[in-house]
């Protein structure tokens, strides 16, 4: 968001610079550049194909959709949050994975490993890794991905091109626009709500004092567990009634069920401490916001909000997601999400001057939250000639901000949710009754 100012500079070294490093990061993407010094900062996607695996073809199909679409030859320019599309040849890594026994198992095996796989900091990247799991006559077809370059919805779009390819249809028009605009432009478009998002930051401040910290046992340990689960068409389709009937958008929902979840985990706690609300981190996606199409434009437009509630003792879901209704509909309408946006700015300016052990614990202790999640609409981005969208699963980091990621991800009639886990702070039990948790009171919906 803000320029770097180096007075050594001379103008036709920041001509050359500007030239070989056309496109700037935004607020959003530096950060992950911050958080991935820590630890690899990468998301995965994986989308069933449904033809049998052919190894060369796949090949090809992947190494023309990357020419095609000129992502390829990338060099990031660290120092000054810069980076640039080369083009040249499609060669990003395809691995073929053995499905074993049980194929969910080795798919969540798979993304937990690309989770965890750093890529190169600064200079030429491939910013790709591909892998596919065969399950029967089709396969999975998966990317990972160093998470700055893009958001998912650039990922689906991408792997939506590679899958026509692989069955012969003919590819886009045209490749999309690599560079979009950064998320100043959102702060000179609205400066009254920039005055009371800056307003709101003691409000948040006074948040995060009334809330639980996570706990760490090794807090410099990034390693990321994963597992996901299924919602089937009944299951989703009765929870998307409710909410209706709740009059509450399906990411409230989604949010109070992470709450509840949370909350019985923690049966114990004592409700008449000052740090006793759970909190809840909710990605946001403003490409809408800068008005780009996720078809025309790669790249990333991520922001996140927070919802923090004391959750009571019995709480019904329908009250505690009217309650996060009434939160989330004030962020939109005060674009309350750009107080985030300048909190994350005066954290890069505070970090300069942290090791890296002390940023981690300063995340957990200013801006703690239980649990994130991330939502995407696969069924509103994937075109394949008006049939369902496929099955589609995702992993996203946890980074330093949550032990917890949930990635939400809607295809066809079903719901995918793809949970990543700090394993220092969270075991494989605790999951397993975080999500009995959750899908037990969406069966008691039915």
């Amino acid at each position: 968001m803000f320029p770097t100012i180096t007075s050594r500079d001379s103008a036709p070294a920041r001509t050359v610079r500007l030239r070989r490093f056309p496109g700037r990061l935004n607020l959003f993407q530096a950060m992950m550049l911050d958080w991935r010094d820590l630890h690899p900062y990468n998301a995965v996607h994986a989308v069933q194909i449904g033809r049998p695996l052919e190894r060369d073809a796949l090949s090809n199909a992947i190494a023309r959709e990357l020419e095609g679409a000129r992502l390829t030859g990338l060099e990031l320019d660290r120092a000054h949050n810069r980076y640039g599309w080369r083009g040249g040849p499609g060669n990003a890594p395809l691995e073929i994975v053995a499905p074993g026994a049980d194929w969910k198992t080795t798919l969540a095996q798979a993304f937990e490993r690309q989770l965890n796989t750093g890529f190169p900091r600064t200079g030429p990247l491939v910013p790709f890794r591909f892998f596919a799991v065969p399950v029967a006559d089709t396969f999975f077809l998966g990317l990972a991905y160093d998470h700055f370059i893009a958001g998912g919805d650039s990922i689906i779009v991408l792997l939506n091109a590679i899958a026509d390819r692989y069955a012969g249809r003919a590819p886009a028009a045209a490749p999309m626009r690599l560079y979009p605009h950064r998320h100043w432009r959102l702060f000179a478009r609205h400066p009254l709500h920039f005055a009371r998002a800056l307003a709101r930051l003691p409000a948040m401040a006074a948040s995060c004092r009334r809330t639980i910290r996570p706990r760490y046992r090794a807090i410099e340990d990034g390693h990321n567990g994963f597992t996901f689960f299924v919602l089937d068409a009944a299951q989703f389709a009765a929870l998307r009634k409710a909410a209706k009937g709740w009059r509450v958008t399906l990411n409230d929902a989604l949010i109070a069920l992470m709450l509840l979840a949370q909350d019985a985990q923690l049966a114990d706690r004592d409700r008449s401490v000052r740090r006793s609300e759970l909190a809840v981190a909710s990605i946001m996606n403003l490409r809408a916001a800068h008005g780009e199409d996720a078809h025309a434009t790669f790249g990333q437009f991520l922001s996140s909000f927070r919802v923090a509630h004391p959750v009571p003792a019995g709480i019904p879901l329908h009250e505690l997601a009217q309650d996060v209704h009434r939160q989330t509909a004030r962020i939109k309408r005060e674009k309350l999400f750009l107080t985030t946006l300048f909190a994350m700015a005066l954290d890069r300016l505070l970090g300069r001057f942290q090791g890296q052990e002390q940023r981690m614990r300063v995340y957990a202790k200013n801006y703690p939250v239980g649990a994130g999640m991330s939502s995407l609409n696969v069924n509103a981005l994937w075109r394949d000639d008006g049939a369902p969208a496929p099955l589609y699963v995702r992993g996203v980091p946890t980074g330093p901000l949550s032990p917890i990621v949930v990635a939400i991800t809607t295809c066809g009639d079903t719901l995918c949710a793809g949970v990543s886990y700090r394993t220092t702070a969270v075991t494989a039990r605790d999951i397993d009754r975080m999500r009995a948790d959750i899908v037990g009171r969406i069966d008691a919906l039915g």
